[in-house]
């Protein structure tokens, strides 16, 4: 009696007051996060994997981290021509990247991929996303490889948030 029983509230569970920044995702094993400040710097990295799948331990704890007001997550939608196994691949990678974010109790946004494009005039060449972000954060290094793109994109889809949006 009178001892405190720690609960899903207390550390280490508990998400510390936010700090403004802006999560963006690109869904997908090979997709991208990255972390938008209010200053405009931004930090992208690629989605934690282990085995094939979303490492959602290390994705909560990278999260966590960065403690975001918000998250931006692009619409995941089958594509045409795409195998029953990927297909499920990826609604399972989507639905474990929306999960985490949920059970961060961080509010979601949830965007269509032709509405944040649009916004920056971009088309679906990845290239074009990966180049307007170093354009945007030069000397970054976050998006120097061809296979940034996912990087690049979760960048973009966060200043999409910050543009259109707005921070809470």
């Amino acid at each position: 009696m009178g001892e405190h029983s720690p609960s899903m509230t207390d550390p280490p569970f508990a998400v510390p007051v936010h700090t403004g920044v802006i999560l963006g995702i690109d869904p997908g094993v090979t997709g991208g996060i990255a972390y938008l400040y209010p200053d405009g710097r931004v930090v992208a990295e690629d989605i934690p994997v282990a085995g094939g799948e979303v490492d959602v331990d290390s994705l909560a704890a990278r999260i966590r981290t960065y403690r975001p007001c918000m998250a931006v997550i692009e619409r995941a939608g089958a594509m045409p021509g795409q195998g029953v196994s990927s297909t499920f691949k990826f609604g399972a990678a989507y639905g474990a990247l929306r999960a985490v974010v949920a059970a961060l109790e961080i509010p979601q946004h949830i965007v269509g991929p032709a509405v944040w494009k649009r916004h920056f005039s971009l088309d679906k060449d990845k290239e074009r996303s990966r180049a307007l972000a170093i354009r945007l954060w030069p000397g970054t290094g976050w998006f120097s490889r061809k296979k940034d793109h996912g990087r690049a994109e979760a960048a973009l889809i966060a200043r999409y948030g910050a543009e259109a949006i707005g921070r809470p």
